[in-house]
């Protein structure tokens, strides 16, 4: 898949035109190391291109898929491409109000004074320096959390600081995507209205002649034969995860490629067990992996 959105055929001329704006837009230094990497490799340019489509159109973009699908690389590839920093919440069970608006605290002015000021979290700078915000693992936050932002994903585009009583409106060119683990151990479903304010993005794990590519340009392992296998192992741990025999985690692509790059330098089985088989739980998991592995390694 190319990187370059002025090769994606979906994209229509008023978008290009837009991104081709968009690349003009000077960022400070600090906000300029926030823009993401173009290096997300899409399973269809359809999937690329309706996330492309739906940011331009001012819509929040969820990214559904299992760990190790390359939700985060496409987050930071959609940053690229819009020429726009992005400021990322990690969600998680302590999440809470500060985490994602800011806090206060004691600072001093410079002639020695205390006061209070208002330091911004990612939210609200992404929200006044119209950047990319993005929330990854969404449903690990507590369901009484996110309601704090319901505004800021709506028609309203808005939301008023507790902190400070101050209402604060987005930029145009704020935009939110979001990226979900269903089924995890600590997530909890998304409820209906937080659901409805985002247009969601299946994220697949990348397969065939597309991963081969992607293990041969990312891995140092320069074995093409060998590389091809590792496609094969992924594609057969695929099926055993759609028949419920393996968790989502087997079929990672990071993990996958972790086993490439170890196989460079270590047996390959060996490779398997320490990037794929031992990071699962289950006993009987770890040995299917193995064993798929061992009719093609």
């Amino acid at each position: 898949m190319m990187t370059d959105f002025l090769k994606i055929d979906g994209l229509p001329p008023e978008v290009r035109a837009r991104l081709e704006e968009q690349k003009q837009i000077l960022h400070s230094a600090e906000d300029s190391k926030l823009i993401g990497i173009a290096a997300y490799e899409a399973p269809t340019e359809e999937l690329l291109t309706d996330a492309i489509l739906s940011l331009f159109l001012g819509k929040n973009v969820l990214l559904k898929g299992p760990t190790g699908s390359g939700k985060t690389k496409l987050a930071e590839h959609v940053s690229a491409i819009f020429h726009q920093p992005m400021h990322s919440v990690n969600c998680s069970t302590d999440l809470d109000a500060e985490a994602l608006l800011g806090f206060k605290t004691l600072t001093h002015d410079e002639q020695g004074r205390s006061q209070i000021a208002f330091i911004p979290g990612p939210i609200m700078k992404a929200m006044t320096k119209g950047h990319f915000l993005y929330i990854d693992e969404i449903n690990m936050a507590k369901p009484e959390t996110l309601p704090l932002i319901n505004g800021v994903l709506d028609h309203r585009r808005s939301i008023t600081n507790p902190f400070t009583g101050e209402v604060v409106t987005a930029h145009p060119n704020f935009r939110v995507v979001a990226a979900i683990n269903e089924g995890y151990i600590g997530t909890v479903p998304l409820n209906e209205a937080l659901k409805n304010r985002f247009v969601t993005v299946e994220v697949p794990y990348l397969q065939g002649e597309l991963l081969f590519q992607l293990l041969k340009s990312r891995s140092v392992l320069r074995d093409e034969k060998l590389l091809r296998t590792f496609v094969q192992l992924s594609a057969d741990l695929l099926s055993l995860i759609e028949m419920g025999q393996l968790p989502d985690e087997a079929g990672s692509i990071r993990a996958l490629l972790d086993a490439c790059d170890l196989a460079a330098y270590i047996p390959p089985m060996r490779a398997v067990t320490r990037a794929i088989a031992d990071k699962l739980e289950d006993e009987r998991e770890r040995a299917a992996v193995m064993n798929t592995a061992e009719t093609l390694l």
